[in-house]
């Protein structure tokens, strides 16, 4: 309910990685992207969002270099920043849902032994309760140069 004031359409999809983050980023002779299973369609700011990390003037910093980079093999919406807090929103509910879907499967339990703690979900309350607030700040945007 929280993301639903702060979705926005109208974004342009295109093909996307769908689970873009460095961890999914193998460096040989160049980058080659790994984990292609979250393949999908969507604005092109899901593909660059979890890349920026730190605080927000970091993000900021960070965000310009990969949209500049980004401008040498396409246009980019800045409209599509608004998309980024509604996005990790929903990221942080897919990622739980993934791990409950596969909780009964013998691996997962094994793999995941902190999501059986109690002091697990009290983080995940704590997480989404931070996230709803991040959803009510101003959007990253960069300064357009004139």
């Amino acid at each position: 309910e929280a993301v639903k004031p702060h979705w926005q359409l109208g974004w342009q999809p295109r093909r996307l990685h769908g689970d873009c983050h460095p961890g999914n980023i193998l460096w040989r002779d160049g980058p080659l992207f790994v984990d292609l299973d979250d393949a999908r369609n969507g604005p092109a700011i899901q593909d660059l969002w979890m890349l920026l990390h730190g605080e927000r003037g970091d993000r900021l910093m960070q965000l310009d270099i990969l949209l500049e980079a980004y401008a040498e093999f396409a246009e980019f919406d800045h409209r599509e920043l608004a998309l980024i807090e509604p996005l990790r929103a929903m990221r942080m509910v897919y990622y739980l849902a993934w791990i409950g879907r596969r909780w009964y499967d013998p691996a997962f339990p094994k793999t995941f032994p902190w999501m059986a703690a109690s002091d697990f979900w009290l983080s995940q309350t704590a997480a989404f309760t931070e996230q709803v607030k991040l959803l009510q700040e101003p959007p990253l945007q960069l300064t357009p140069m004139y």
